[in-house]
């Protein structure tokens, strides 16, 4: 690597020369360096290390970098470099079924299949896969463990093969944590030191993950971010990742946390904040006295959340609470000494006298003004504060229950109650038994409205009603990360079972850490057996119902639900709560600290006040409330203090990558190519590169294209590719049965994303998706038109997949119109990969969450924006109309030119923007994507040296 700026420096460091890239020395010649945010001089020095004439990184853009101006809108392209790629087993599988396919791709266009190698550390935690079958159960992790193995043989195999036939590729096996978290306790180095041109060189810890929350390492300085499958597979091939330099919002956090608000109470306060203010395609740092004390692990928590508000990175920078958190999780003393000195020779450390930084914009969070918080009922930042919760509960439900209360609410007064309304309303007011929020009591409790479902539950009768809290999840990285609010729900559950609650029957409780260390000290402080007495035991380590691997509700529940269509809420302690997301019967899901998850399982339902209502009864009949079972910060920090230290850490992570009995039985092949099975289900060679050439196709303009779907706002890549349960009905659920898969083996859309088959059918199949075209009907369902002269009421109604298999055949290219925030959510390269299988060639929306942008032209979709102020309504688009996308250019033009023709031949003609944001994405998308772009050049390189 060269030095065009002469600022090459030497670091000893445990008896060992250093070379690094000095930021001072470049400070010398561009002053401006001194007052750049930590993130962006993390950036500067990626730069300068990888400066390689221009190429790809030229002293163009690290001038255009070390001059920063904070003011500026992103327009300046550069070419940043991870060091590391993380992934995870959902969207780490298909990224490796990609490099087998790609080594069979280059052996065909004349190279070899060696040359197909992550080039970087690339790092995979199976995670995804556990789902809670067993729950509320002593063996209720032996149990899940042996069930995810059954379902997910076929993909371990590949795994196996993969971590062999890979070189710099390694495999965190199943049942071992959540790859954040064991990315956070253990991968991370905060800085690296490699050989680099043969010379022992320092530079920061950066990282692609395959998973939008991948932003949880920035908790410890380490930039990086969540990126598509297939933007994180051109990483591992050595391909820098081209970006616009961002602006950076500065967050100053002030004070401290007030007593009994938690980690989560305040994240929940940043997103609805930083989500207000505006901050996608922006970095955010942090800075200010409040992080003097703040835990680190409060940090991560805030910083995991970066997608939630919607930022790129959410920064914290290195000071002495990083290093502290190192020597805990019991980080090699040598590691921890570079991390120090490297970080104050470069200016990256960070103390009461550090300067300040200029930023593009600033916020401030005063720390002691954050309240006890939940957020839902299906968005992270619809924050509500814990003493608002009944009422704002109740305007959820009306707009909920809108559509059924003619139909439903009076059928079941009559049906279940008898007599007229005003008697009913008379009956419904039982006498008190005890305080289970079944029913009205003297405290006030009053449900929201009379429908409910009698459910027999170990033979006894229990109304459900709407509110009625059916699972409540201890769950994801986001905070089992966090030891305060772990700690503080077994304090919760040890209070309330020394009382004699426990969670309500009708409750689906489950307890899935993301790393072993968090059940070594809940054992060691004996909360263990406290939380599995109200009714939380250990399913699993993994990210299981944050992710929507809930499992089955029981029928009982599930039936009480679709009865009287209620309502039914989650309280889980993950990162996203959005739409049909955390269980298919779940129609209000909130997300919450560790602590209130556990009361809120005890409670039974949201739709009440816990500061003023009792959440149960003591043995006594007294009535027990919130503020008697919370735990105060001392009580917390004592344990914390005495009961976690760096041996449990070395002892947990000193195995990482040993795994189970059953992990180590699984064979594999033994070769470098991969030998695909053509009756797999699970692992297919992708179509991606059939027919491939060494021409690329280019950016033509796109004549009669029918359009597919026509969506509303925040459809998300759940929406678009759901990871959940694959409905036989759909076309998904057909494709298995014809091959012999039962239903109870059909596993999950997620855990099949090595299956283009599947995965493809399962496109836009959400099942609360709703297509603008069908009239608020909701699922994966659009209209075919036969013709040009075709209506909307001419529409044939079918399946998505259905309908874009029969345009296939008639040769007719296709558009999606979409509206705000379109693909906001998981980092799920199969929301792209889908779209351009269906035949897809353009993608229309009001605007974009980055990830998937970046996702739609790395597969070689266009994504193109409505003019602000327009949207598919301006121009009364109802989906019928046949469009043309004319003047491209090649993908050259800023702009586009859409003409929708309706059936009696009438025409609008608008104008859009072409979302294709640097000279490299164009050549993406020319090559019909960035594998295809990387493939011929690999193929070119092997020929020119023959």
């Amino acid at each position: 690597m060269s030095d065009i700026f002469n600022v090459k420096d030497t670091l000893s460091v445990a008896g060992k020369e250093h070379a690094y890239y000095s930021l001072p020395k470049l400070t010398e010649t561009y002053e401006h360096i001194k007052t750049l945010p930590f993130c962006m001089k993390v950036v500067l020095e990626n730069l300068l290390r990888n400066e390689d004439g221009g190429q790809s990184v030229g002293k163009n853009h690290i001038e255009a970098v070390a001059n920063w101006d904070a003011g500026a809108e992103a327009s300046k392209e550069i070419a940043f470099m991870p060091a590391r790629v993380v992934l995870q087993d959902f969207t780490g599988v298909p990224s490796v079924v990609d490099l087998a396919a790609m080594r069979d791709a280059v052996v065909e266009l004349g190279g070899k299949a060696e040359q197909i190698n992550p080039f970087i550390p690339s790092e995979l935690v199976v995670d995804h896969s556990v789902q809670v079958d067993a729950y509320g159960r002593e063996d209720a992790l032996d149990l899940n463990e042996k069930i995810e193995f059954k379902r997910n043989n076929e993909r371990y195999e590949f795994l196996h093969w993969g971590r062999n036939a890979f070189e710099n590729f390694v495999v965190v096996p199943p049942a071992t944590g959540i790859v954040h978290q064991v990315n956070l306790e253990y991968l991370a180095r905060v800085v690296m030191a490699a050989e680099v041109d043969g010379e022992l060189t320092a530079y920061p810890d950066t990282v692609f993950g395959t998973d939008s929350h991948t932003t949880m390492i920035n908790g410890i300085g380490v930039l990086g971010w969540g990126v598509g499958g297939i933007e994180a597979e051109a990483a591992m091939l050595g391909q820098p990742s081209s970006m616009l330099i961002p602006q950076v919002v500065g967050f100053e956090l002030t004070g401290k946390l007030s007593e009994g608000v938690t980690a989560t109470d305040l994240v929940l306060r940043v997103v609805e904040m930083l989500r207000a203010h505006g901050v996608v395609g922006k970095f955010v740092e942090f800075y200010g006295e409040g992080l003097h004390s703040m835990p680190l692990a409060d940090r991560a928590t805030i910083a995991n959340m970066s997608p939630e508000y919607g930022a790129t990175c959410g920064i914290f920078p290195i000071d002495q609470m990083a290093i502290d958190y190192l020597r805990l999780s019991g980080r090699d003393e040598a590691q921890i000494e570079l991390v120090e000195k490297y970080a104050k020779a470069q200016g990256l450390w960070h103390d009461a006298d550090t300067p300040a930084a200029t930023y593009s914009s600033k916020l401030e969070l005063d720390l002691s003004s954050v309240q006890p918080a939940l957020a839902g009922p299906n968005l992270p930042q619809q924050r509500i504060n814990l003493a608002d919760m009944h009422e704002k509960f109740g305007e959820t439900l009306e707009k909920m229950t809108k559509d059924r209360k003619s139909e439903v609410e009076g059928k079941v007064r009559f049906d279940q109650e008898g007599g007229e309304q005003e008697q009913a309303e008379h009956l419904a007011a039982e006498p008190k038994i005890d305080v289970d929020t079944e029913t009205e009591d003297s405290k006030g409790y009053q449900p929201a409205n009379n429908v409910f479902s009698s459910v027999n539950i170990d033979e006894k009768e229990h109304k459900l009603r709407d509110g009625s809290v059916v699972i409540a999840a201890i769950t994801s990285c986001t905070n089992t990360s966090n030891p305060a609010v772990m700690i503080g729900a077994g304090l919760v559950a040890k209070k309330a079972a020394a009382k004699g609650l426990k969670a309500k029957p009708w409750v689906k409780t489950s307890l899935a850490p993301g790393s072993k260390v968090v059940t070594d000290y809940l054992e060691k402080t004996k909360l263990m057996d406290e939380l599995e007495k109200t009714g939380f035991y250990l399913v699993g380590y993994g990210c299981t119902t944050c992710i929507g691997n809930s499992g089955p509700l029981p029928d009982v529940i599930e039936k009480g639900i679709e009865e009287n269509d209620l309502v039914a809420a989650a309280v889980l302690s993950g990162n996203r709560n959005f739409e049909g997301r955390i269980h298919s019967h779940v129609k209000a899901s909130y997300l919450a600290s560790p602590p209130l998850v556990v009361a809120y399982a005890l409670a039974g339902t949201v739709d009440i006040d816990l500061t003023t209502h009792p959440l149960g009864q003591d043995q006594d009949g007294n009535d027990v409330y919130l503020k008697d079972i919370w735990p105060t910060s001392d009580e917390i920090n004592e344990l914390i203090a005495n009961n976690i230290d760096a041996d449990m850490f070395r002892k947990n992570y000193g195995e990482v990558f040993d795994g189970s009995k059953e992990w180590n039985a699984i064979s594999s092949a033994d070769s470098q190519l991969y030998p695909w099975d053509e009756d797999s289900t699970y692992i297919k060679n992708p179509p991606f590169f059939d027919g491939m050439t060494m021409e690329p196709e280019g950016i033509p303009d796109i004549e009669g294209a029918r359009i597919l779907g026509l969506f509303g706002d925040s459809i998300t890549t759940d929406h678009i590719s759901p990871a959940g349960n694959i409905d036989p009905n759909s076309p998904a659920g057909k494709y298995l049965q014809e091959r012999g898969v039962m239903e109870a083996d059909f596993n999950s859309y997620g855990s099949r994303r090595g299956n283009d088959a599947v995965m493809t059918r399962g496109t836009f199949a959400n099942i609360r998706i709703k297509n603008q075209m069908m009239g608020g009907k909701e699922g994966g369902y659009t209209y075919y038109f036969k013709d040009d002269k075709s209506t909307l009421q001419d529409g044939e109604e079918m399946a998505i997949y259905d309908a874009a298999m029969k345009y296939k055949e008639d040769k007719r290219p296709l558009v999606v119109l979409g509206g705000a925030e379109y693909g906001s959510g998981s980092s799920r390269d199969w929301a792209a990969k889908g779209t351009i299988l269906l035949g897809v060639k353009a993608v229309l929306t009001t605007s974009f969450e980055r990830i998937h942008r970046s996702n739609l032209v790395g597969m070689g979709v266009l994504p193109l924006t409505f003019k602000d102020g327009e949207n598919a309504q301006t121009y009364k688009l109802d989906g019928s109309e046949v469009l043309s996308i004319t003047g491209l250019n090649n993908g050259e033009s800023k702009t586009a030119q859409v003409t929708a023709t309706r059936a009696d031949g009438s025409t609008e003609t608008f104008e859009v923007n072409v979302g294709l944001q640097t000279p490299k994405e164009r050549e993406y998308v020319r090559h019909g994507g960035v594998l295809h772009y990387v493939l011929r050049q690999l193929a070119s390189d092997s020929k020119n040296a023959a």
